[in-house]
């Protein structure tokens, strides 16, 4: 372990502790285990934040921010610059811990870290994002103006798949408009998100701007629970999502939260089927299936096209490299848990049980050396029905199922029914069909031979129907207007100091 990757654990112990106040805080009065996947080993104690933990850190949070509010855009952008140059310089480190923690194959960790610092930049321009606006003159002698000011004390509760990038999804934009941050990372991979923070307090970042508490359900409750926290960002499953989502706002706190996925690729008979297929494996089986955005449904338009793609998967299934992620030649790694093995193993067995075919199955798999690792081959349904639990639930594991239908419209039928709507994506060369598609598919981010449809910094991400509960996505434009909030001022100088008369009427102008 590097010095720089030491520096997460607290000094006294090998628990992990928090970031608080611009530094490692350590609190041993509840703890987790934290597993290597690959092995299937404890490699560390967590500490768990109780509510006087979260206390400390709101409190934190809360002095920072009004020195961090009057700090101009342009100076928070130098350090966003900083920080941008020190996460580069940093990845590799990053990225070990990732897949250390995650189990994802290394390349697919710089992936990740890559778009996360996409984010930063989008950010690093926010004396342009924050700009109001002027309307000279709305009135006799009047002026009126618009700005955007920050919210206070935001914070983050985010998924385990992407330690790094989902994180940063919130926190620079947050901190970039001029709130002060707590970030709730997974308790499963905790160890990126407190060199994110280290980092950023190298950058010159202000202590107590930027806090990372590590903890469970019961931490995420206190959160919920200060009345200082203004605003809450969330990505996880839709239970978890909208329950959080109807909390919060109950206490009257803004928030976004995106919940699961079913996303569906669909395959028109004039694809360029192996590109396609290439496309699906990647979108299916990349990070083991463990995305929000992973395609686990194709949707093949005739039977010609449903046989030649499972002809194809199965081909090429056969040929994945499964094993350790720190190893580059690998494919997919392990999943994150024995519990997710257990979960995805289950699912397995119950698409078989309700009669799908089993075109290829993961169950069972041994990687030599690494036994007692959370490992899975990829899995391949065909002929699933919409009935189906491998259908109907959002597996979070390496299994794509092959739905046939007859035509383009029965299959936007079976997207649209559905009750996620994050992502999808269309196979074709037929353009009209695109813009069809695109037009008329009811789901937020949409794919024309894009299997993953991941927007850019610069736009936001989000899904529709029960993916997301709230109004805004993440990231991109959507942040600003997220954590901030909108103040109109209107002023008038007379042109002449005499007194006027009392108008009753509405003022116009």
């Amino acid at each position: 372990m590097s010095s720089l990757e030491s520096a997460v654990v607290a000094s006294e112990s090998d628990t992990l502790g928090h970031f608080i106040n611009g530094e490692i805080v350590s609190d041993q009065r509840r703890s987790a285990a934290v597993f290597n996947p690959a092995t299937g080993q404890v490699t560390q104690q967590l500490a768990l934040a109780d509510q006087a933990t979260v206390t400390t850190a709101v409190d934190a949070a809360t002095a920072a921010f009004p020195a961090w509010r009057q700090t101009p855009p342009n100076k928070r952008a130098q350090i966003l610059f900083r920080y941008k140059q020190l996460l580069e310089q940093n990845a590799e480190p990053i990225c070990q811990l990732i897949t250390a923690e995650h189990g994802k194959v290394i390349d697919d960790a710089h992936g990740e870290l890559g778009r996360g610092i996409e984010v930063v930049d989008y950010a690093c321009g926010i004396s342009e994002l924050l700009k109001g606006e002027f309307s000279k003159n709305a009135g006799p002698d009047i002026d009126s103006w618009s700005e955007f000011q920050p919210l206070g004390v935001v914070a983050g509760i985010t998924p385990f798949n992407f330690p790094a990038m989902v994180p940063m999804w919130m926190f620079p934009m947050a901190i970039a408009c001029g709130n002060t941050f707590i970030l709730k990372p997974s308790e499963r991979d905790p160890s990126p998100a407190l060199l994110l923070a280290k980092l950023f307090s190298e950058a010159g970042l202000p202590d107590g701007v930027f806090n990372v508490v590590n903890g469970d359900g019961d931490t995420v409750q206190h959160i919920l629970d200060d009345d200082r926290v203004q605003a809450l960002s969330f990505v996880g499953s839709t239970p978890i999502a909208e329950s959080l989502f109807q909390r919060g706002s109950a206490c009257g706190k803004r928030v976004q939260a995106l919940g699961g996925a079913k996303n569906h690729a669909v395959i028109l008979p004039d694809a360029d089927l192996e590109n396609a297929v290439n496309a699906l494996m990647g979108a299916a089986y990349g990070s083991c299936g463990e995305r929000c955005m992973a395609i686990s449904v194709a949707v093949c338009v005739g039977e010609e096209t449903a046989d030649k793609t499972v002809a194809l998967l199965k081909d090429k299934i056969a040929g994945l490299k499964i094993g350790p992620g720190v190893d580059a030649g690998n494919d997919m790694g392990p999943l994150i848990t024995k519990a997710a093995l257990d979960r995805v193993t289950h699912f397995i067995a119950k698409g078989v049980e309700e009669g799908a075919e089993l075109a290829a199955d993961g169950r069972g798999l041994e990687v030599a050396g690494h036994e007692s690792g959370f490992f899975i081959g990829a899995s391949l349904f065909d002929r699933v029905t919409s009935e189906m639990s491998i259908y109907q639930d959002e597996i979070f594991g390496p299994v794509l199922c092959v739905v046939r239908v007859d035509s383009l419209d029965a299959a936007m039928e079976l997207i649209n029914a559905h009750e996620f709507g994050n992502g999808t994506c269309l196979f074709t060369r037929d353009g009209e069909a695109a813009r069809y598609f695109t037009d008329h598919i009811q789901v937020g981010m949409v794919g024309v031979n894009v299997a993953l449809p991941v927007p850019i910094a610069s736009q936001s991400f989000g899904g529709w129907k029960r993916s997301l509960f709230g109004d805004l996505y993440v990231y991109g434009p959507d942040a600003v207007r997220f954590y901030t909030r909108r103040k109109t001022m209107t002023q008038r100088w007379p042109a002449n100091s005499q007194a006027e008369k009392a108008r009753y009427a509405f003022p116009s102008s």
